[in-house]
């Protein structure tokens, strides 16, 4: 099978959302989620994902499969972001917010067939090792929760697209190590 492409990707996320009003849109030269605007001109939401990266792509789709009905109204879910070079207390909290969409992140990358790396975004600054091992423990945790209790509806609809398209509709199983990426 070919590496997945990210276009390809887009048009089977739009297919599969219309209905919901959001697309996703790769290319970008950062991430971001656009809300809808009730107007003429943009009913929509749209997430763009970073330049043609696959993997960003389903990042970006995991944040807004965890967005609440509130947070999908507001650009970028009204969240911060702060750009590298966080201090220790701004990388404790994006981690503490990282958990879940970097979770479904490793359940859509399962359904893809496609090897998940964990990000730290925040490549300038020194991270503390034990943090690091703490947050993909906790991302495991989290994951594994989903496998035992259930999946959000739209990351259900999402793993279950991308194992029709990539995964010959084979389930995906919880991975028992985490990698080291």
């Amino acid at each position: 099978m070919s590496e997945p492409c990210v276009y390809q990707l887009a048009d089977a996320f739009n297919e599969e959302f219309s209905s919901i009003q959001v697309e996703l849109s790769p290319g970008a030269n950062e991430p971001f989620y656009r809300a809808p605007i009730n107007n003429k001109n943009q009913t929509k939401a749209t997430i763009f994902s970073n330049q043609d990266f696959f993997s960003s792509a389903l990042h970006e789709i995991a944040h807004w499969c965890v967005a609440g009905e509130k947070r999908r109204l507001l650009d970028d879910y009204g969240y911060w972001y702060a750009p590298d070079g966080r201090n220790d207390e701004q990388q404790a909290e994006f981690f503490a917010v990282e958990v879940k969409p970097q979770a479904l992140e490793w359940a859509f990358h399962l359904a893809a067939k496609k090897p998940f790396q964990f990000s730290l975004d925040n490549l300038n600054s020194t991270v503390c090792e034990q943090q690091i091992v703490q947050f993909k423990q906790n991302v495991h945790a989290q994951l594994s929760w989903y496998f035992q209790n259930q999946f959000p509806t739209r990351a259900l609809q999402m793993i279950q697209l991308l194992c029709q398209k990539y995964n010959s509709n084979q389930p995906i199983v919880l991975p028992k190590q985490i990698p080291n990426g």
